[in-house]
């Protein structure tokens, strides 16, 4: 599929634009699978490389990470199945031990696991609108990152009250509220580098 045809077409993301590697016609599809293997594992790899780009937060036990942006970019640029696929790699891969959860750490111990998982439902959600068309302009770009970051903080803020015996309102105050001008950014630049990339591309 060539580029054009791609962008024109209803219902691609932006990683539908990456030609598939030439293999032997008898192996058929498998050159669409080796490139969605690629992409899978290729975001998995940015958010984890994101993530250490870390910020400690005085008084919360979650820090300011480049991981929220990248997995909603990966889910984004993806689509919710193969991003949904990444940031599930990325989750059950730091949990067997590989360090590249936000500070260098690893497991499923973390009171800030759950916006980890936050970010599983996010990527499928992001994924979902930008089929629909949600990245190639910039105030739905920006609307989508907002639903985004609703999701991860939807289910890491529970989670963080309950892992760390806190109350409602102190996670709220440790989880949520310093990092609303930092995700107000993220929005920003999203609603800048999507669109874009899409018009970018229409016009090779």
């Amino acid at each position: 599929m060539s580029t054009a045809t791609a962008v024109a077409r209803p219902g691609a993301v932006l990683a539908d634009l990456l030609p598939s590697p030439r293999l032997s016609a008898s192996l058929g599809g498998a050159s669409t699978r080796v490139r969605d293997a690629a992409l899978v594992v290729g975001g998995a790899a940015l958010t984890g490389l994101a993530a250490q780009l870390s910020v400690p937060v005085p008084g919360s036990p979650v820090p300011v990470t480049g991981q929220t942006f990248a997995a909603l970019l990966v889910g984004t640029a993806l689509g919710a199945r193969r991003g949904f696929l990444s940031l599930a790699l990325y989750a059950a891969v730091g949990v067997a031990g590989v360090p590249w959860f936000a500070d260098g750490k690893s497991g499923a111990g973390m009171v800030s696991f759950g916006y980890i998982l936050g970010m599983l439902l996010a990527s499928a959600l992001v994924g979902a609108l930008a089929r629909r068309g949600a990245d190639r302009s910039p105030l739905r770009m920006a609307g989508t990152m907002i639903l985004g970051e609703a999701v991860i903080y939807a289910v890491g803020v529970p989670y963080l009250a309950l892992a760390a015996h806190m109350s409602a309102s102190a996670a709220i105050a440790a989880g949520l509220t310093p990092f609303l001008i930092g995700d107000a950014l993220k929005a920003v630049l999203a609603m800048g580098a999507l669109p874009a990339a899409w018009k970018f591309a229409g016009k090779r």
